[in-house]
């Protein structure tokens, strides 16, 4: 819409069906490339999007033409069509219901990337359910327990 001007970063986190550790450090670059590419035919801009064998995070230049809930469907059901058409494994892969969804301003884009830049050493300290919830806490999200993503203990 001619008018329209925004700054919108929106960092995405969503994980794998039964938080099974299928994201595969051979292959799951190629997932994440295309995943930026969804990202980018939607018309959105991918700054990064990377994570660890069992989630992925995406840092986005949000466009105020479509909901996040609807950027995040396509991301999954795209990415999981790939994933199991590329054949990575002889079951088929679904991404987890749910996702988080977090804001940051323009002065914080550079530590957010290099966060997500550092995933696989990140995770050698902490789970992602440590990960998450801290998430969730420093945004002061209210959330149910029951509602949050399977975790492996």
């Amino acid at each position: 819409m001619a008018g329209t001007y925004s700054k919108i970063y929106i960092h995405i986190v969503f994980a794998v069906k039964d938080r099974e550790n299928l994201l595969q450090k051979d292959w799951r670059e190629e997932v994440f490339k295309y995943i930026s590419g969804i990202i980018k035919e939607k018309g959105h801009k991918p700054i990064i999007v990377n994570g660890y064998k069992d989630h992925i995070h995406c840092l986005i230049g949000l466009t105020p033409s479509i909901a996040i809930s609807d950027l995040v469907r396509d991301i999954k059901n795209n990415s999981s069509k790939f994933i199991n058409e590329k054949r990575y494994f002889k079951n088929k892969f679904h991404w987890q219901e749910g996702y988080g969804a977090f804001s940051y301003s323009q002065s914080q884009i550079k530590r957010v990337y290099n966060y997500i830049l550092n995933q696989e050493n990140h995770h050698q300290r902490k789970s992602f359910k440590e990960e998450y919830l801290s998430l969730l806490k420093k945004f002061e999200v209210e959330y149910k327990k029951e509602y949050l993503f399977e975790w492996i203990e």
